[in-house]
């Protein structure tokens, strides 16, 4: 099941608050722990308050066992501010890593989104999907249907939800609020609303509640901190518009509307007369009440004389601030429900309770659940895991500057226990010019180490046969690399990562040398994860065989399908061909059909099949023309390639067309771990590739138990 909804806005004074009070009612009537969490808040204005007033709410009304700087990570100006230095990424990571807390310690996270009242709609708008989607949370959309017909509601409506959908959101449902429909309509929009990819989000309309949606003179009062000067008993009225009064009396009264509260310098006698006048006048529009700016208390003859009225018959509130900076405050003023306000809440959660299907949102939640995963949420996931059960990795070219840096984010992290290979000084001297700090790490010098001797003999013994002296044997393990894989070899390390300077074949040759492959495997390969904006994939083998034969071909299906395992992927294997079935013949299809029949054979639990091409093998539509009634047509996880040619060229095209992050390549089928970098790695991919040595090395630890 779901354990998070993302509740956004599609536009400001949607009535989100009440939905998001709703859903709250919702779950912690059916779940033991539920958390509140608004990744990005307002700028508290600190006149007003210091904390966000829908957190405020949820954590007094429903007494949730949180702190208040639990449920947020940034407000929208620290957002904005990070996403134009260039840091969106760090932004996404740290909301990433506040949501997970809660959702470790939490049963379900209901989650807000912004509030749209600043001027970049859009702005938040995409920033909500792009939170949305990294967090793996499903979507209930809030709209406004004040003032808008059915039609346009729809065609408002269905543009967002394919949008959203577009973006790999899934959306759980569409509440329209504030909105005149009759059943007819709401019957409509419910069964001709569809998402891109085809499905049908659950539809709901709440009629409006001015109580809700428009704010009290007392909400005024609270916001301001005004102080009354009459009409305390009368503070229940509802505000629709505000007019500023600074014309003669005459003028004023042709522009006074029903519901307004009118805003004037406190030295305007003749406006505040006039407007008491208005409201004891049958012939004239119904003001909410009188706003006095600028701290000027009324002349006392005035005073005197409205004093002597019996009941005066509007509220008429004093404000500090001048006038301008009162309209300011104001225009951020709406029907907020605050935690204090019984009458509010409880308007507001019967209007969900009548008009929201609360049992078909629960089963929808219940029974859905995310396959969608973005890269940013593979990498987090990835690292969690890692340092959920550290292991110990050892890298060969510790000198190298992008190893130094990778190894202080990675001990910061604590991802895993880093051992550096290198002259010590050296390292440290780097470390220094570099300003990053490795003093969490073992630094080992293999001609100095303790272990150069042991070392040496075993890798004599182990190679003698192949005419190696004990003389070569130790010119051996005076290179980083083999000490290294020496190291993961007498288990004084669980993985070994190089080839950031070194060619993959030096790499990986000592591992093919002692390390060996597992039983059942005659081959190491490799696999990529790539990484796409809404799932990972797996693809082998794109760095080491070039032409396997049909038996490697099926073992290289095996150990991948193990691989996306290993990683969280539920593997549907694809072995990839030009011809789907038996649509094509040739040598070059043979192999695969073989290649096939081997695999099934050696697992027959596993979703396998082959000859597909590409496009049948992760496309629905294409699946069900060229291979109906397919397990893996359409649906496939791990794909694999006939050939290294094919699949080098393809794993790049993917990455580079598609703005995928390939991640690997993953070596498999050694008996422990051992890992290739890329010349051109970068910093992260570094700290990447250690990462997934480590859930290796703890999967293959498991294993051995």
């Amino acid at each position: 099941m779901n354990n998070s909804l993302y509740i956004t806005a599609t536009e400001a004074r949607s009535g989100k608050s009440a939905i998001a009070l709703g859903m709250m009612q919702l779950l912690i009537r059916n779940m033991r722990k539920v958390a509140f969490f608004r990744p990005i808040i307002n700028e508290p204005i600190l006149e007003i308050a210091d904390k966000d007033y829908d957190i405020q709410l949820m954590l007094e009304h429903f007494k949730l066992e949180m702190d208040y700087h639990e449920t947020f990570a940034y407000t929208l100006t620290e957002a904005r501010e990070l996403i134009n230095s260039g840091q969106r990424n760090l932004l996404l990571e740290n909301i990433l890593q506040k949501f997970k807390v809660l959702s470790r310690t939490h049963d379900f996270v209901l989650i807000e989104g912004t509030d749209f009242l600043g001027k970049e709609t859009t702005f938040e708008f995409e920033l909500n999907a792009d939170i949305a989607v990294n967090l793996g949370s499903p979507v209930m959309l809030v709209s406004s249907g004040h003032g808008k017909s059915a039609e346009d509601i729809f065609q408002d409506s269905q543009m967002v939800i394919e949008q959203l959908t577009q973006g790999s959101l899934d959306i759980v449902a569409l509440i329209v609020n504030r909105a005149d429909l009759t059943q007819e309509e709401k019957d409509d929009l419910r069964e001709h609303l569809v998402s891109s990819d085809g499905q049908k989000p659950l539809v709901f309309s709440i009629p409006d509640e001015p109580s809700i949606g428009k704010p009290s003179m007392n909400d005024v009062r609270k916001w301001l901190h005004a102080d009354v000067l009459y009409g305390a008993n009368r503070l229940d009225g509802l505000v629709g518009d505000y007019l500023i009064a600074a014309m003669q009396v005459d003028h004023f009264l042709s522009y006074v509307q029903n519901d307004q509260l009118i805003i004037t310098p406190g030295d305007r006698s003749d406006i505040v007369l006039a407007a008491i006048a208005s409201r004891l006048s049958t012939s004239m529009p119904d003001i909410a009440g009188v706003l006095l700016t600028g701290g000027i208390a009324m002349p006392e003859s005035v005073a005197r004389l409205i004093e002597g009225w019996t009941g005066v018959p509007i509220p008429i509130l004093l404000t500090s601030s001048h006038t301008y900076r009162t309209v300011q405050l104001l225009s951020q003023l709406y029907g907020r429900i605050e935690s204090t306000d019984l009458r509010k809440i409880n308007t507001a959660l019967g209007l969900f309770e009548r008009h929201v299907n609360g049992k078909e949102i629960g089963n929808r939640l219940l029974n859905g659940k995310s396959t969608r995963v973005t890269p940013m949420m593979f990498e987090f996931n990835l690292i969690e895991r890692a340092k959920s059960n550290k292991m110990r990795i050892v890298l060969a070219e510790g000198e190298e500057s992008r190893i130094i840096q990778a190894t202080d984010i990675l001990l910061r992290r604590e991802v895993a226990d880093i051992i550096l290979l290198g002259n010590v000084q050296k390292m440290q001297q780097k470390a220094r010019d570099l300003g990053v700090d490795i003093s969490g790490a073992r630094l080992i010098d293999p001609q100095d180490s303790e272990y150069f001797e042991e070392y040496s003999k075993t890798y004599f013994e182990l190679r003698k046969a192949k005419g190696i002296t004990e003389e070569q044997a130790r010119d051996r393990m005076l290179d980083a690399t083999y000490f290294a894989t020496m190291m993961v070899h007498k288990d004084h390390a669980d993985g070994m990562v190089s080839g950031a300077v070194n060619t993959t074949a030096h790499t990986i040759r000592p591992a093919f040398e002692f390390i060996k492959t597992k039983k059942g495997c005659s081959i190491v390969s490799s696999v990529f994860l790539m990484c796409l904006k809404d799932k990972v994939l797996v693809f082998g083998d794109c760095a080491v065989n070039p032409n396997p034969t049909a038996q490697q071909l099926a073992e290289i299906a095996i150990a991948s399908a193990h691989t996306a395992s290993v990683f969280g992927v539920d593997p549907r294997v694809a072995m990839l061909s030009y011809s789907t079935g038996t649509s094509g013949k040739g040598a070059d299809v043979d192999i695969v059909v073989d290649a096939t029949k081997i695999a099934q054979e050696m697992a027959p639990h596993l979703e396998l099949e082959g000859p597909i091409q590409y496009d049948a093998a992760i496309d629905p539509t294409v699946a069900r023309t060229k291979l109906p009634n397919s397990r893996v047509g359409g649906r496939a996880t791990v794909f694999i390639f006939p050939d290294l040619n094919t699949g080098n060229n393809t794993y790049k095209a993917v990455q580079r067309a598609a703005g995928a992050i390939a991640i690997g390549p993953v070596l498999q089928g050694l008996n422990k771990p051992v890992n290739d970098l890329s010349r051109g790695c970068l910093v992260p991919d570094i700290v990447n590739t250690v990462a997934i040595t480590a859930v290796q090395a703890a999967a293959e630890k498991n294993v051995q138990r």
